[in-house]
């Protein structure tokens, strides 16, 4: 059984505050090495579960985050920017994903909550339903026909999830309190939580099999917070504006709506001006 974990960051072990995340910054540097033990944790679950290959892919912010000195020597790294599938590629060749570090979408609560963009998209909706990184890269998974195994995060990362992966077993290694504050479990504890949820997540995946994948048309709204963004994302092709800071799109599966929706958060965010956004 081959598995893809695919690694962000916001919602790893004690992470809570933007320089955590931020590349260069004291803090990330750090972090790194409890994120890499998050992965670790996963890894050695997912072995011990019967998984015979694991793929971490990274997929946050430059993707260069994970220490692959640091690595499970079981496991193989997929790091670096400029990725076909993004945050989900491997997940063609993966009977089963993981998604570790995950965060709750742009203006909703929890724990660096956002959608791509830190600032500047305020609304994601895929077919009328209120949408994230997580609700997105499930739909892409789903129609390769991969099921999400685990996520980790905060814990209403993990309610989320409930939703758009039903099937999933959860880690919470921190508790919300607001943006950029959490309870948060020591690296040991949540190293424990994150490996015994992934060997139970491998156990039932094996017994359970793969599930048939079958594509179909999206319909992607995203909201900003201006309107200039709206109007600049307005010339993607297949774009059309529905309201003054919203934007919307059909799409004939959910990976042609992901990079469709990658190529208008870049547009809107050089868009972006330095003081007014």
């Amino acid at each position: 059984m081959r598995v893809m974990i695919s690694a962000d960051m916001e919602g790893a072990t004690g992470v809570t505050w933007p320089d955590d995340v931020e590349p260069g910054t004291a803090a990330w540097e750090r972090m790194r090495r409890l994120l890499t033990g998050d992965v670790n944790a996963c890894v050695a679950g997912l072995f011990a579960g019967g998984a015979t290959e694991v793929l971490v892919n990274e997929a946050h912010y430059t993707q260069r985050n994970v220490l692959i000195e640091d690595l499970d020597e079981r496991a193989t790294l997929l790091t670096g920017r400029h990725k076909p599938l993004g945050m989900m590629h491997g997940v063609q060749d993966a009977d089963g994903v993981v998604m570790l570090g995950y965060h709750t979408g742009a203006g909703e609560e929890g724990v660096l909550a956002h959608t791509y963009l830190g600032t500047g998209l305020v609304d994601f909706r895929i077919d009328g339903e209120a949408a994230d990184e997580g609700r997105m890269n499930a739909l892409v998974a789903a129609e390769h026909g991969v099921p999400v195994l685990l996520v980790t995060g905060d814990d209403l990362t993990c309610a989320a999830a409930g939703r758009w992966a039903p099937g999933a077993r959860t880690a919470a290694v921190k508790r919300a309190v607001s943006r950029y504050a959490a309870v948060c479990l020591p690296p040991a504890r949540s190293a424990a939580l994150i490996e015994e949820e992934a060997r139970a997540a491998a156990r039932a995946a094996l017994a359970a099999g793969r599930p048939a994948g079958t594509p179909r048309a999206h319909r992607f709204e995203v909201t900003f917070h201006a309107t200039h963004q709206a109007a600049a994302v307005e010339a993607v092709p297949t774009v059309e504006r529905t309201g003054p800071r919203t934007v919307a799109y059909t799409a004939p599966s959910a990976t042609d709506g992901a990079r469709a929706f990658k190529v208008c958060t870049t547009v809107a965010a050089s868009a972006a001006e330095a003081h007014y956004g």
